[in-house]
């Protein structure tokens, strides 16, 4: 409905243009919102005001053209010109019947849409350092990024989701110390765990794995793996105790057995992700390697040329980046004293690679810590000659789960933590989904585990499903009682509902397909949710003051035509949610 105003308003206003209205208002293209008050009608447009200055006419007196000048439409039972210039219109009866026409008509398809036709978007989200299990926490950015992927993909984007991989660097060197120390304790070997070492069971499991394939081939003693290492704290630096563990490994077993126990704890570990995503309707088109960007010799080229452009100079022992030149708050070393590449230098280097593979929107979903992040990969971006707007981040707070009424903590160093996968057990994969969700990305997520699992209203998964249930429900009532309905005959008859239920169950489902643009368009699948809870509201309500199967064909199949539309929005919308309609509750 909402482009069908749009539609009229186009019409009248290229109309005008040249003659009562200046010809450069010919094109413009209305902003149309629906009224919060029914009184003032179904939508308003603020467009008359917005042309005030090119035309140099008063916002009514603009107003008051483009209403005459609008094409009759059967659709509009009335347009009025309100406070300084809005132009509201109220729709006919018939407006609403033919959005359920078109509801049955595109079936699954319906609310989707062609807005971003043409335009490629790289979703690149989770990305968790592959040294544990996903947590909870981890969990809130799958959904959130799935959802955000699908709600671009139904408005018409070319989307590619994608997970880096973060297998290089320090962290990596402690998971591949951690699981070396744990396989030497199952060869008898005995010492104190570094503090800084990665403690979950999941370790010990790898480690087992490692002792199984390569045997008693990579044990080295106990003295041999301490021989000169600081102390651990608390008496000593934990950083540099885990420091020298890490050397004495790589001196012990060489390169190439070190990267073996390295792998075997990445690929452990990146299997169990990837298999938990999938259980939660998480899939990745690509799985992208950090260590691959230097490997290819990306890391180096950018380098290379940042400093053939005099954008990279040396202080201290180190190559800096001028950051600061692009924005960003200060300067970024790429290149530390020892010879090592940084992780800005990598973030830059991935960034570019997304921009050569064609994409034009790089949309980041990171964790709420990561607000430094923002500003040196755009520079770096701007710096190599990429448009700083093409990265567009979205910063996730953090999800706190509550047992109980207690906060649970998480830590993936000490172990101590809820996996996504122990949480998708205990509530189920469709209310970890929507919970995750259910509030703006950038609010902070109280997740209710008691709620979660509740079968009442006031969970907003049951409350949804159970709508769709109910109407499952009605149509096996009708083949147990053998009436039957027509679908032809029922959306022929959709003149009479109205009843007041009917009609705002209608104004309801007609509002679907804005929601998925508006959610699309602003990252924000609590939109979503909410349309849906308000929906489900809609046919409670109805479900609960009329019968369905009535004797009376006519008005029996327009009310099935009416529920069974709903039934379709339910599901488009759960389906986009990653969320499942069930049949029966």
């Amino acid at each position: 409905m909402k482009q069908t105003i749009a539609t009229l308003l186009s019409r009248a206003i290229e109309s005008l243009a040249g003659g009562e209205l200046p010809a450069e208002t010919a094109g413009i293209v209305p902003h149309i919102e629906r009224t919060r008050d029914p009184q003032h009608g179904d939508f308003a447009t603020n467009v008359a005001m917005s042309m005030s200055r090119v035309a140099r006419k008063s916002p009514r007196e603009i107003a008051g053209l483009i209403v005459a000048a609008l094409p009759s439409s059967e659709l509009v039972a009335g347009v009025e010109i309100a406070g300084p210039g809005f132009i509201n219109f109220r729709l006919a009866p018939l407006a609403r019947q033919e959005e359920i026409r078109s509801i049955h008509a595109t079936g699954n398809a319906y609310g989707r849409n062609e807005s971003g036709e043409g335009q490629q978007v790289i979703v690149e989200f989770v990305s968790a350092n592959p040294t544990g299990p996903l947590h909870v926490g981890h969990g809130r950015h799958a959904a959130y990024g799935a959802t955000v992927a699908n709600l671009l993909e139904a408005c018409g984007y070319k989307v590619h989701r994608e997970y880096y991989v973060n297998d290089a660097g320090r962290q990596m060197d402690i998971l591949a110390a951690s699981v070396w120390l744990r396989y030497l304790e199952l060869g008898g070997e005995s010492f104190s765990f570094p503090s800084n070492g990665y403690r979950g069971g999941y370790v010990r499991e790898i480690a087992a794995a490692l002792r199984e394939r390569e045997s008693s081939r990579l044990h080295r003693s106990s003295e041999q793996v301490l021989e000169g290492v600081p102390a651990d704290a608390p008496d000593g630096d934990r950083e540099a105790h885990i420091d020298g563990v890490i050397a004495n490994m790589r001196g012990l077993l060489g390169e190439a057995d070190y990267r073996i126990v390295l792998d075997g704890g990445l690929a452990g570990i990146l299997g169990d992700i990837r298999e938990d995503l999938e259980q939660f309707g998480v899939t990745m088109d690509r799985w992208f390697s950090e260590r691959g960007l230097t490997e290819s010799g990306l890391v180096a080229d950018i380098i290379e040329k940042l400093r053939d452009d005099g954008l990279a100079y040396e202080k201290d022992g180190a190559l800096w980046f001028r950051a600061s030149d692009f924005g960003d708050d200060k300067d970024r070393v790429l290149v530390r004293e020892n010879g090592q590449t940084t992780y800005v230098a990598s973030d830059i280097a991935y960034h570019l690679d997304k921009r050569r593979r064609g994409f034009d929107t790089l949309l980041d979903v990171l964790g709420a810590d990561h607000h430094g992040y923002v500003a040196r990969v755009r520079a770096g971006l701007e710096a190599l000659g990429e448009p700083g707007s093409c990265l567009e981040v979205r910063m996730v707070q953090f999800a706190v789960l509550y047992r109980g009424g207690e906060k649970v903590q998480m830590s993936t160093r000490s172990g101590d933590f809820v996996t996504l996968r122990e949480l998708r057990e205990e509530v189920g994969d469709d209310a970890a989904r929507l919970f995750y969700v259910l509030r703006s990305n950038d609010q902070h997520l109280d997740f209710d585990l008691e709620l979660a699992k509740s079968r009442t209203a006031d969970n907003p998964v049951y409350y949804i499903q159970y709508a769709h249930a109910r109407i499952c429900s009605v149509f096996r009532q009708l083949h147990e009682k053998d009436m039957g309905w027509s679908l032809t005959a029922g959306l022929a008859a959709l003149h009479l509902l109205a009843e007041e239920h009917e009609s705002a169950l209608m104004t309801g489902l007609s509002r679907y397909p804005e929601v998925v643009e508006l959610g699309a368009a602003n990252r924000a699948p609590q939109t979503l949710v909410h349309y849906l809870r308000d929906l489900a509201y809609d046919f409670h309500t109805y479900y609960n003051s009329h019968t369905f199967l009535v004797e009376q064909d006519d008005l029996r199949s327009a009310r099935l035509a009416l529920i069974s539309a709903a039934r379709i929005v339910i599901r488009n919308g759960l389906a986009l949610l990653g969320v499942s309609a069930p049949e029966s509750m």
